[in-house]
């Protein structure tokens, strides 16, 4: 792949803005929230199934959760803010049109505006509707938190021209695979973000933005353009400034030109359904944890699963995602608490790094994790298990080199691809039976099939799997798809 194909990938995984960290927040429990007249007909058995409750093994009533779509998957709640008429309706309606495979609903912060007194309807053009307080918050609280337990709310339905709630209609909202709650001040509470999996900012030129609302509310909201020009100048415009933008910081992804930036959506629909993947199998298998995903990560896998990559190209983006997978994975050793005196003369409380450690590589695809292990953890004794492919499915062990003390070690497995999960069987038996206990064993790699976690899970519950990305499963030929190929034919040049 030539240099130029290179730039041009990468500029194009991060033409949405991301500020990091943030990306892989799957939370796992449902806040609580107080049940709600709009959800007290749900059944017994959905209440039984909110609960949270994890399996870690592959026990009946584990297979159970997974038949109950509401129970297995606890909905993934996308936040959408920016300025007023910046395109986030445009954006979250080209999400749903792309996840037009899931379940996926929209929920609208507007539905939950307050309504106005008598006294205040007669001086609605002094009322500032770009204020906090203007919206019901505890009841946009106790909706979504229906709606993160998989039952389903009434939400209530705003009258923008009487500028109050209509008393007898509402819009029912089932449970859904993904929630998407649009307003402009949806993250301006902190116990409306924590309900968020990932957090959007629509960021578009304040011009636009005025000319859209002049259009909206004069033709949508029966509204002259003076009343709407005077509105934005004392009240719109102030709110942006003072609770809006600075919201703009909570923001995971940051879309510039709204509904205009194609790229971006396109990447953000490419992460959901990875995450809407990896969502299931994390609750669970808790053991699994898969490196939080940023645009700098998809674009890296994007260039290794492109078959026109050159070697050189291959090796380098393979090396730079081992490298975040091996230091995610020391991020599960065991560590004591030191105190160090810094050069200031200050204390500094930190932690020690678990010496009793070593690598084990799979031969030959595992040795290309080597360098970024050695790079990690300076002097590490690396062991080696080579396993004979019989068949489809049939392993044979060949050779095995392993420290000697191996037994009083915490192991690192490293092979880059978990497939069917075959081959990583016969090399975690082996460490087992060297001594190794199986919780002290963390095998790592850049791609994983359902399949392949599944087998070693259910098989050593204790065993933890650190992954970059979970794909989508096995083809007919026991191949990862969409997968990266023959890894080790690829990484070391025997391709051809």
């Amino acid at each position: 792949m030539p240099e130029k194909a290179v730039d041009d990938v990468m500029e194009a995984a991060v033409g949405a803005h991301f500020s990091g960290l943030r990306l892989e927040a799957l939370r796992l429990s449902s806040p609580s929230a107080p049940s709600s007249p709009s959800s007290a007909r749900a059944s017994p058995a959905a209440a039984a199934h909110s609960n949270g409750t994890v399996y870690a093994n592959g026990t009946a009533a584990g297979a159970a959760e997974l038949a109950s779509p509401s129970a297995a998957r606890q909905p993934f709640v996308i936040g959408v803010s920016g300025g007023t008429a910046s395109g986030k309706t445009t954006v979250c309606d080209m999400i749903i049109q792309q996840l037009h495979d899931h379940r996926v609903v929209l929920v609208n912060q507007d539905s939950f505006y307050r309504g106005l007194t008598a006294e205040e309807s007669a001086h609605a053009q002094d009322y500032n509707f770009d204020h906090p307080d203007a919206f019901d918050t505890e009841q946009l609280l106790e909706c979504m938190g229906q709606l993160k337990r998989a039952l389903p709310v009434n939400v209530p339905i705003y009258d923008f021209k009487k500028h109050r709630r209509c008393s007898e209609s509402f819009r029912k909202v089932n449970a859904s695979d993904v929630i998407i709650l649009e307003g402009i001040l949806v993250f301006h509470d902190q116990r409306v973000r924590n309900l968020m999996d990932m957090k959007i900012f629509v960021d578009t030129d304040a011009d636009i933005r005025l000319a859209r609302r002049i259009r909206r509310d004069t033709v949508e909201r029966g509204r002259d353009i003076s009343s709407v020009l005077d509105q934005y100048g004392r009240f719109v415009k102030p709110a942006f400034d003072d609770f809006v933008l600075p919201s703009k910081k909570y923001a995971d992804v940051i879309i510039p030109r709204g509904g205009d930036n194609h790229v971006a959506v396109d990447l953000i629909v490419q992460h959901i359904r990875t995450k809407l993947g990896q969502h299931d199998l994390c609750k669970i298998y808790p053991n699994v944890h898969v490196v939080q995903s940023t645009f700098q990560i998809r674009g890296m896998h994007t260039l290794i699963r492109d078959r026109d990559i050159t070697t050189p190209d291959f090796v380098f983006y393979s090396d730079r995602l081992i490298r975040l997978v091996v230091e995610h994975g020391l991020g599960h050793l065991p560590f004591t608490e030191k105190q160090v005196i810094t050069p200031t003369g200050s204390v500094y409380m930190g932690v020690d790094f678990c010496k009793k450690l070593c690598g084990v590589s799979i031969v030959r695809s595992g040795e290309s994790m080597e360098n970024a292990l050695r790079a990690c953890c300076k002097g590490i004794k690396i062991g080696k298990i080579l396993i004979h492919r019989v068949g489809d499915n049939g392993q044979q062990l060949i050779y095995h080199k392993l420290p000697m003390d191996i037994a009083e070690r915490h192991v690192l497995l490293l092979d880059p691809v978990l497939g069917t999960g075959n081959s990583a069987n016969q090399a975690i038996d082996l460490l087992i039976r060297k001594g190794v206990p199986e919780g002290r064993i963390i095998f790592l790699n850049l791609i994983s099939a359902p399949e392949g976690i599944q087998c070693i899970c259910k098989r050593f519950p204790s065993l933890k799997i650190v992954t970059s990305e979970i794909d989508y499963g096995l083809n007919e030929e026991f191949r990862v798809i969409p997968g990266l190929g023959e890894y080790g034919d690829r990484y070391f040049g025997t391709d051809n």
